[in-house]
């Protein structure tokens, strides 16, 4: 490609994101997973990358991010760039109050660099939902909507005369409740997004739903905002990067096999590709590789942006977040780096 057709091409790509749910391997423990994202995120930091974004999952031992807020507060104490925030936090599992006043705390602490992102499900297993929320309401019930209205009339004193709430504040209250997107891996939480003025980011990377579908409908139900006047569509991908289509493969057979392990119920820490070169798969275990690889992204710079550029295209995604939940935490940060490059994003001095 020509020096001109290239810069054109960079130009062209959207800003670039990290989702981050701290994995846990057979070769490191819990602690050593959370220690990794504060790495990962001054990395990402001095790449460029746009947003930071920690997920909330719950009794899972692949994954170690179970208090999003907590490390948002790490990472954005350790950065100085980037945009630090939830992807997501998990309404179902709290108090809107709990909620308004912790990311109001993280607001205030870090001003103009937070953001809220906010989920409909539990992040975990019925068990464990309910033991999360055993204290509140119905755990059976899908009260999200319910729970985000609360939110936000904490935010905006909406609670009508005779209300319980009507003088409870989230505290701090001079401080704005940071900017709100919703996540979704249907078309429910893109129609909502849409309604309210929202950011809207949907899941690609676990959802077996064609992204075309939520993204344009929330394009094009979109309602202007105070908070946002135009939509803000951000298109979450899981992608293995490195500098040849065969380590890429290597890197991405542990992806493989703890899926295979984790669709049939067994939830164990992210093997090694040695660990999943020498395991035993059955036609059951190839035949869900095969329908996770549809929407994981595997390979070289040039074979991951051909595979992205018309997915891109497709969804008019004004923003791309990728995850990578692979073994090697160096692999991982080379995996970002190779994205970084390729989206031209620029390093920061």
């Amino acid at each position: 490609m020509a020096k001109s057709a290239e810069a054109l091409y960079l130009r062209s790509m959207p800003p670039l994101s990290i989702l981050d749910l701290s994995p846990v391997t057979t070769g490191i423990s819990g602690a050593q997973a959370l220690h990794n994202s504060v790495d990962l995120g001054r990395f990402a930091d001095r790449l460029g990358f746009r947003r930071y974004w920690m997920a909330e999952h719950h009794s899972m031992p692949n994954i170690a991010s179970s208090a999003p807020d907590i490390m948002i507060g790490q990472i954005a104490a350790a950065t100085k760039n980037m945009r630090v925030g939830s992807g997501g936090v998990m309404l179902p599992n709290h108090a809107p109050l709990a909620v308004a006043e912790r990311y109001k705390v993280l607001e205030g602490l870090f001003p103009g660099r937070i953001d809220l992102g906010l989920g409909r499900a539990p992040g975990t297993d019925p068990v464990t939902s309910y033991a999360l929320r055993r204290r509140q309401d119905d755990p059976n019930a899908d009260d999200f909507l319910e729970r985000f209205q609360e939110l936000l009339a904490f935010e905006q004193g909406a609670f009508p005369e005779g209300h319980p709430f009507r003088n409870v504040r989230a505290m701090p209250q001079d401080v704005p409740l940071p900017p709100i997107f919703l996540l979704g891996s249907s078309g429910y939480s893109a129609q909502l997004a849409a309604h309210i003025g929202a950011g809207f980011s949907f899941a690609h990377h676990f959802s077996d739903l064609d992204p075309v579908g939520p993204m344009m409908t929330y394009r094009e139900q979109f309602k202007p905002s105070p908070a946002n006047d135009k939509p803000i569509a951000i298109l979450a991908v899981h992608v293995v990067a490195a500098d040849t289509d065969a380590e890429a493969e290597r890197l991405a057979s542990s992806v493989d096999l703890n899926f295979a392990r984790r669709r049939q119920g067994h939830y164990q820490p992210i093997p090694s590709p040695e660990e999943a070169a020498a395991y035993s798969y059955t036609s059951t275990d190839r035949a869900l590789i095969g329908r996770n690889r549809l929407r994981l992204v595997v390979g070289s710079k040039d074979n991951v942006m051909a595979h992205l550029e018309p997915l891109i295209a497709a969804t008019k995604a004004d923003e791309l977040m990728i995850t990578t939940m692979i073994y090697d935490h160096d692999a991982r940060k080379h995996s970002y780096a190779i994205m970084a490059e390729a989206f031209g994003l620029t390093p920061a001095s």
